[in-house]
Parts: structure tokens; C-alpha cells; sequence
């Protein structure tokens, strides 16, 4: 009695390289992504000064941070808060700004004669062409000034002057009569908390001052910037030609710059996937070949192949990258050819 034989699926020898190839293929695709990611988010990032380290609420200066841009978060604290010497007034805030207006005329046009109307406005206004009965004094005898604090620090950080200014908020301060020098307060009341030299403040005359202050409100922010010592600074040539970000409250870094991508999470774990799929497709066409896998030379070879597939991902981002995978793969290709050549697993 004969058994017969099973027939053998004539698609059964195409079964191992085409898997070899599916995962070959996959390893490729999966690292090319991968690093294509990463080089989109790091040419996003360098416009704004280079990839940015996390040092979240409070952070400090660490000696391996330096000419690196970090972000920072945390309440401004003020060291030595600004004062205004002619008015005597001191505030708590990262920047105190003073602002002068006087009592003028100006004149209003809507087509036909011109009409003149009494407001405070922060700017002399020439009045020479104006109307006879409607002069306005010239020059103010006072000047608005922005006086910025000492010192000013968001975590363990102290704020460059450019940083400091560019806090952002603006909250009215009432000035302090008792503060005021005698003569100031001979020729200034206080009026909806502002200084004002009116005889009668709810009845303003042509050529009164109006003298009033506003703050930068000593809040929670989140910095981006350059760490120089102990000091935030701005990047410099930058592409946005700023080289700092602040904004208020505990920001990440992907609202801080909306054109910034969000990289590819895990990209270390992916990386060794690639590799290991690469491997895996490349030691099922060995098998198919020679009838035998051999794991390290797969596992080379594979390495090599990622690497190659990396590095271009990364040519025009960051040529150093490119290079160090190109490396890699040079590296792969010369330890596979040791082993095929020494008949070594």
C-alpha cells in the first residue's frame, strides 16, 4: 500500500523572503519615520534658538546647561524691586512704568471746519495751526519713564534686562501720598489713583499734568531661553530674531511655539525595533539563500541598513547627525563582512 506525498503549495518557497522582505521593509519605514520626526522638530526648534531642555517649576543653573536653551516655569520673584527717585515711589514689580499726560487741544476733522476738543494726551501736541484760542503749552516739564527692578529671577535663574522687559501684564498702582517729596506734594493731589495738578481734578484745565504708574504684576510665567551661568539670556541669531519665549502661567513648550511638531514619542525604543525588525528580515532571506541563519551578521547588517536610512533623514537638518549614522552604518557594514568572512554566529 503506498501513502501518497502532500503537495506542496506552489506559493510555499516565496513564503520566507517575502516575510523577509515585509520586515525588512518595516524596520526601514519605521526608522525613516522616526528620524524624519525628529529633524522636522529639531529644524522647528532651531529657529527659536535650538532643541529645548525641560527643567520644569523652579529649576536652576547645572554646570552641563550651559549656551543650551531650557524651560523654565515658576512665580517672578523680585530681588531689588525699581523706584522712581523724583517721585519717591517703590513697587514690588519686575518693571514700573510712569506716565505723564497733559490737558490739550486737538483738533478733530470729519471733512468740513475743524472742531477742537480738551483730553489728556501722553505727547505734546502742536497747537501752531490751530484756531486762535487753542494753544497748548509745548513741552511737558515731566517725563514718563520705565524703571526696571534690580533683579528679577523665575526659578533659581536671574532674567537678562531684555527678558525682564518682556514680561508680559500691566496692573494700575496707586502712588503713595506719604512717599510724595514735600514740593510734589505741594503742587500734586491724588485723583482716581493718579497724580494730577488741577485745582479741581474733575475739572481739568488746558496745560494740567496727570502723573500715574502701571506694573508688571510679579506672576507665574514659563521661560524659554539660553542658559549663560546663572542667567537666562536670548539666543542669539535666531531665525525668528528673538531667541526667547515668556508666557504667563505653567506653559509646554508645544503652546509656547505653535509652529514647533511634537516629536516622535519612545524614539529610542523605536530606533532598537528598526533594528531588530531589519535584523529579523534580513536573517529570513539568509535562511532562504544559505538554509542557515546567522544573528550577528543579520544583526550588523541591519544596523547598517537603519543607519544609512537615518542618516539621510537627517541630510540638510543637522549634518552632524547625518554623519554620526552614517558612521553607524559604515560601522555595521565592516563588522558584518568580519563575521561573514571569519564563518563567525
Amino acid at each position: 500500500m503506498s501513502h501518497d506525498t502532500p503537495p506542496r503549495l506552489p506559493f510555499a518557497p516565496l513564503a520566507l523572503p517575502a516575510a523577509g522582505v515585509v520586515l525588512l521593509l518595516a524596520g526601514l519605514l519605521l526608522a525613516g519615520l522616526t528620524e524624519r520626526g525628529l529633524a522636522r522638530f529639531h529644524a522647528a526648534a532651531m529657529r527659536h534658538g535650538g532643541q529645548v531642555l525641560d527643567l520644569g517649576a523652579d529649576g536652576g543653573p547645572q554646570s552641563g546647561d550651559q549656551g543650551l536653551m531650557v524651560r523654565v516655569s515658576g512665580k517672578v520673584q523680585v530681588v531689588e524691586s525699581p523706584l522712581d527717585a523724583q517721585f519717591n515711589q517703590q513697587v514690588d514689580t519686575p518693571e514700573l512704568v510712569r506716565r505723564v499726560a497733559m490737558f490739550q487741544w486737538h483738533e478733530v476733522s470729519a471733512g468740513g471746519p475743524p472742531v477742537y476738543e480738551q483730553d489728556w494726551i501722553d505727547h505734546p501736541v502742536d497747537s501752531s495751526g490751530f484756531a486762535p484760542g487753542h494753544a497748548n503749552p509745548g513741552r511737558f516739564p515731566l517725563e514718563g519713564q520705565r524703571i526696571d527692578a534690580g533683579q528679577v529671577r523665575v526659578g533659581r535663574f536671574v532674567l537678562s534686562p531684555e527678558i525682564q522687559r518682556a514680561l508680559p501684564g500691566s496692573v494700575p498702582v496707586s502712588p503713595d501720598m506719604r512717599r510724595l517729596p514735600a514740593n510734589l506734594a505741594a503742587s500734586f493731589s491724588l485723583y482716581h489713583d493718579a497724580l494730577v495738578t488741577s485745582a479741581n481734578p474733575s475739572r481739568p484745565q488746558i496745560g494740567d499734568l496727570r502723573v500715574s504708574w502701571e506694573a508688571v504684576p510679579a506672576q507665574a510665567v514659563t521661560v524659554v531661553a539660553q542658559v549663560d551661568g546663572n542667567r537666562l539670556v536670548p539666543a542669539g541669531h535666531t531665525a525668528d530674531g528673538k531667541g526667547f519665549e515668556v508666557q504667563v502661567g505653567d506653559r509646554p513648550l508645544a503652546g509656547m511655539f505653535p509652529d514647533l511638531p511634537l516629536p516622535p514619542a519612545f524614539a529610542w525604543p523605536r530606533r532598537v525595533l528598526a533594528v531588530l525588525l531589519a535584523a529579523l528580515g534580513l536573517g529570513l532571506l539568509q535562511r532562504q539563500r544559505r538554509g542557515v541563519v546567522r544573528p550577528l551578521p543579520a544583526l550588523a547588517t541591519g544596523v547598517a541598513a537603519v543607519g544609512a536610512v537615518s542618516g539621510l533623514c537627517w541630510l540638510g537638518t543637522a549634518v552632524a547627525t547625518a554623519a554620526g549614522w552614517f558612521v553607524l552604518a559604515a560601522l555595521g557594514i565592516a563588522l558584518a563582512a568580519w563575521l561573514h568572512g571569519g564563518r563567525r554566529l
